[in-house]
């Protein structure tokens, strides 16, 4: 249990039936009235922020997240299919649950699972990934003056702007969570 006066950033809480974590908290007392706890909450399930104030005294369940490490294996369209790593067990999740998480995720590789209680409602996949270009046009000479950049499609088929400089054939180091490119490898 955890009371509003003892929020802190990060913390997840239930309230509502929902997870949400505390993005801002802020103890407020006022000059006339009782003191309160402005916070701003995030529902880790869906993405919602929501702004609530609480009493100090407040208490709150603890959510317990769960992040494991499993292996990307395959889709076969409208599901996706992992293992893990220790216990070698399979799940399958729908492509709703998803969404572009596995944008630069090659077959095989090694994603984190965040699960609820046992229910898995995020794959969040590496923070850096190197992805060889299979589609590219060649960069025009001159044309380097602003800082021009071109659109390249990598391995798994998702589309990165790059510099000019950049070939068919190349291995390129992505930022997954902006999708940006950040050099050759």
């Amino acid at each position: 249990m955890v009371t509003a006066g003892d929020f802190k950033n990060g913390v997840t809480i239930e309230y509502e039936g929902n997870v949400y974590q505390i993005i801002e908290f802020q103890h407020v007392k006022p000059g006339k009235g009782a003191a309160f706890v402005r916070t701003k909450l995030k529902n880790i399930k869906n993405g919602g922020v929501i702004e609530k104030s609480f009493r100090p005294t407040e208490k709150f369940e603890n959510a317990m997240i769960e992040r494991n490490s499993m292996q990307y294996l395959y889709s076969d369209g409208e599901l996706y299919y992992f293992m893990n790593m220790e216990t070698f067990d399979q799940i399958a999740l729908n492509e709703d649950l998803i969404g572009d998480s596995l944008k630069f995720v090659r077959e095989n590789d090694v994603v984190t699972t965040v699960a609820h209680n046992g229910d898995v409602f995020a794959v969040e996949p590496p923070m850096f990934v190197e992805l060889e270009v299979i589609e590219c046009e060649p960069g025009e000479k001159g044309n380097t003056a602003t800082g021009a950049t071109k659109p390249c499609v990598v391995e798994t088929g998702a589309t990165v702007y790059v510099p000019l400089f950049v070939n068919l054939g190349d291995k390129l180091k992505i930022d997954t969570r902006t999708g940006e490119y950040l050099s050759r490898v």
